[in-house]
């Protein structure tokens, strides 16, 4: 199964990218430069589904001290970091042709950076502590704090004055986008998410071994 949705996610990655950088049309304004959206756009909300896992598998354990939610907890919280650390680097090339620098302290940027260094800190955290239940509980509570952050983030740019664009997908105001650049980004979207299911199964399949060598 796990090899199937590996190969669908790989299908889908090259229909997003062929969609985004072939069919689609360049930007009026920014022109090729904004292509790279099809790329940062996906890759923060598959990190916010990845932080709702984190989210969902920390309030499980804390209620019932079962091992397999823990183990979702940590194997999202793994790859949540992986794609906000993608966001950060690909906004940062987006961000130098069209700002004219690399970084910016607005909010939008700024409540990412932290995001990401939450739940960097949720992973050390994990490694630090010898005992694993007890570093298992203590990570749970930081995975439900790091959770109170993925709002600011979405919404920081309608809530403050920011250097960044207003939110593309997920807001509660009708999208301005063409159909075909909206169409190439939904395809994106469907393929980084495939790519999470993809990693999701496969840490989760390496965590079960992980845990039965340490029994």
């Amino acid at each position: 199964m796990t090899r199937w949705l590996g190969w669908l996610a790989a299908l889908a990655l090259v229909a997003g990218l062929l969609m985004g950088f072939g069919y689609a049309p360049k930007d009026a304004v920014q022109g090729n430069v904004q292509r790279i959206m099809y790329i940062h756009v996906p890759s923060i909300l598959t990190a916010y589904l990845a932080f709702a896992l984190v989210l969902v598998g920390s309030l499980g354990f804390l209620f019932s001290r079962r091992t397999a939610w823990d183990r979702l907890a940590h194997a999202a919280g793994e790859i949540g970091v992986i794609f906000t650390g993608l966001t950060l680097v690909s906004g940062s090339i987006w961000g130098k042709p069209t700002w004219g620098t690399w970084w910016t302290w607005d909010a939008r940027l700024t409540s990412t950076a932290i995001l990401f260094l939450i739940y960097v800190g949720y992973l050390l955290l994990r490694s630090m502590v010898e005992d694993r239940e007890q570093g298992a509980r203590y990570a749970a509570v930081v995975g439900l704090v790091g959770a109170v952050n993925i709002p600011i983030v979405h919404f920081s740019v309608l809530w403050w004055r920011t250097l960044h664009q207003p939110p593309t997908l997920l807001t509660p105001e009708r999208a301005t986008i063409s159909p075909s650049i909206a169409s190439a980004l939904l395809v994106n979207w469907v393929a980084f998410t495939l790519l999470f299911a993809y990693f999701l199964s496969k840490r989760l399949s390496l965590r079960r071994l992980e845990e039965e060598l340490h029994a």
